[in-house]
């Protein structure tokens, strides 16, 4: 197993036992957004919450889009359209408006 997908299993792990931080995580992921890199690396951080909020099968049904277009979306070269990406985030239980105010 490489080192990025046990830092992924871990945080995934950290994410599911504790919701507090979990809003926390997504919310510092999508303030950094217009960094450089910001993009890829809140698309990874809402991949992270998505597999510890269900999984991918489970958040794509609850948000109305096919697994196979989560995945893509999620993708490190994922460009999501803003209803895609909201329709993903409230599926997470997290509502799109909270990612811009601090929890």
């Amino acid at each position: 197993m490489t080192k990025s997908r046990l830092h992924d299993d871990a945080m995934v792990q950290l994410l599911r036992e504790d919701q507090e931080f979990a809003q926390h995580y997504l919310h510092q992921a999508f303030a950094d957004i217009d960094d450089e890199g910001g993009q890829q690396a809140f698309l990874a951080a809402l991949r992270h919450v998505v597999e510890a909020r269900g999984g991918m099968s489970l958040v794509a049904e609850r948000a109305g889009v096919s697994r196979e277009t989560l995945y893509r979306t999620l993708s490190p070269k994922g460009n999501p359209t803003l209803k895609t990406l909201r329709r993903v985030v409230s599926a997470t239980g997290f509502p799109f408006s909270h990612l811009a105010t601090a929890p």
